[in-house]
Order: structure tokens, then sequence, then C-alpha cells
């Protein structure tokens, strides 16, 4: 941890710059015209686009408590989608995936649930699923639950298997900032938007390699609403799991991706997840933090077009 309290600071741990608003983004955002459908007594919101015969990918976002826009800060998903259609979606409870009514649940069950009842609604007999920082634990989850369903599996900048194993360095990189954020803790516990938001602004500043690219990101920077309900209910759900003694298991295609300066789940998080799969393929992008899709574009797209052409 960045020596915060636990239920404060995961509500910005793992969403990996989920409270984005692109219309003046570098990477301009996609005019979303999704389709909602009912799962499990959740709504689900989803956007399909891309075209070709490839295998479809399904991308779980970061989180958890955050919506999927985020990952509209990258070129990469529609150069991707040439090949095969691409499918984002709002995690229940969260974006546009919001039911009425009361007694929702979100625990890891909920999450696969939903992720299975998804590719069932789309008629995917078998998916490409790439999760990134929380949705990598969920990934990894989902594929422990439905193997048969996989037929590559991305983890890109993820969650340990484990997840209170997971390493971050804010405090021995970034020490300035994480006292500026200690700052504003009172204050954003009393309600304070504006601490809120410059608390959320000081975590952003630290996912990045490329100054140029982080100011961009930064000057994009809009908050939307946030679940924190949902990000407690799931983080506290998590934590009683184990994933290492399932991802041993895992015989199809896996790349583990990570960003050589990324401070928000280190390195070795991943060279780890990578030694316990046999046969993963480990890549490291060396100009990024968090989100190499968004810093490394178009090798992301080269690594992950190569690694989608594998099989076993």
């Amino acid at each position: 941890m960045t020596g915060r309290r636990t239920s404060q600071f995961f509500p910005k741990l793992l969403l990996a710059a989920s409270l984005v608003a692109l219309a003046a983004s570098p990477c301009q955002a996609r005019d979303e015209n999704g389709s909602k459908f009912e799962a499990h007594g959740a709504t689900i919101y989803y956007e399909m686009f891309g075209s070709g015969s490839g295998t479809p990918l399904v991308v779980a976002n970061g989180g958890p408590g955050f919506d999927h826009t985020y990952l509209h800060v990258s070129s990469a998903w529609d150069a991707l989608a040439r090949n095969r259609r691409v499918v984002f979606y709002d995690q229940r409870g969260t974006g546009r995936s919001v039911s009425p009514g009361k007694g929702q649940t979100y625990t890891l069950a909920d999450q696969i649930d939903d992720l299975e009842a998804l590719r069932a609604h789309l008629g995917f007999d078998r998916i490409d699923l790439l999760g990134h920082s929380w949705g990598g634990f969920l990934a990894m989850s989902y594929a422990a639950r439905h193997p048969d369903r996989i037929a590559h599996l991305l983890i890109v900048d993820s969650a340990a298997p484990l997840f209170k194993d997971t390493i971050f360095l804010f405090n021995d990189v970034f020490p300035e900032g994480v006292e500026r954020q200690h700052g504003w803790s009172f204050a954003e516990d009393m309600g304070d938007r504006a601490a809120a938001d410059a608390d959320l602004r000081e975590y952003l500043a630290m996912l990045f390699y490329s100054p140029e690219k982080r100011e961009g990101f930064l000057s994009a920077l809009s908050t939307s609403v946030y679940n924190r309900a949902v990000n407690e209910a799931v983080n506290k759900d998590i934590s009683r799991f184990d994933l290492n003694p399932e991802i041993v298991k895992f015989r199809f295609p896996v790349l583990v991706v990570t960003g050589r300066y990324d401070m928000n789940v280190a390195p070795l998080v991943a060279f780890k997840i990578h030694h316990a799969i046999q046969g993963s393929r480990f890549v490291v992008f060396e100009r990024s933090g968090h989100l190499p899709f968004y810093e490394e574009p178009e090798a992301f797209t080269r690594t992950v077009e190569e690694f989608l052409g594998t099989s076993r």
C-alpha cells in the first residue's frame, strides 16, 4: 500500500485512470452506441465494434467500481478491431450497467457470471479475453471457472493472483506525491469534492512513463460517477481468494504484459504470474507505466496481434 487506509486508497488502486472524459483526449473518444441485457438480476451495458473472422476479443477493465471508458484513451483497440470484433462492457453497478432497486450483490462470483452471461448473450463459443489491472484478476478468475471458453488469455498489468500480494511502488518512487495525498485524506472523507479531485489527479500523475502522455491524459481528465459501494464490496470479496493454485492449470495460450515503470502494480507481479503459468509469454513495454496500450499503442498492437496468432 501507500500508507493510506485501505478503504480510502482502493477506489483508485487498480482503476488505471477510469475517470476520464475523452472529448479532448489525444486519442479521440468513440461515440458509443452500445446495448444492454439482463444477467442474473443485473443490467449489463456493452459496446462491440470491429469486424473480421478473428476470435472476438473481450476486454475486462480495471477498477473495481469504475466503467470501461478509460480504455478509449488508446488507439490500439481500433487497430485490433480491423481483424476481429472487440467488446467492452461496464461491470455491474458501474457506468451504464446500473440496475434500479436494492439487494444487488457485487461478489467475484457475480463478476464471473456476468462475463459468462455476456459471452453467451453474444453467441460466442470461445473468446480471447484481456484483463487490465483489477480486470486481470477477473480475467484469471473467469478463465479458471470457464477454461473451455478461452482461446487466448491476455493479462495486462494485473493485480496479483492473491490480491494482497500486489506490490505498489508509489511510496518508494513518488514519496512527495503520496505525502500530498495524505494531506487531502480528511477533507476527502468529509465529502470535499475538490480534495477528491486533487487526490485523483495526483494518483493519475504517477501512472505514466512519458511526461507528454501524462500531461495529455491529465488535460482531458474529468471526474465522473464512481460507485464506492461496488469497489468496497468487490475488494472485500476478492480478498478471500487465492488464484495461484488455479493459474498453474491453464493450458491455453497466455500473454502476460507489464509496463517497465508501472508504479501501480510492480513488474515483479507480472513476472511471477508468467513463471506460474507454463508456456506463457512475458512482455515488458520499456516506455510504459500502468497503461502500455496508451503509451505504446503501436508496439502493444503488434504484440497482441502476434500473440493472437499462436495456438496450442
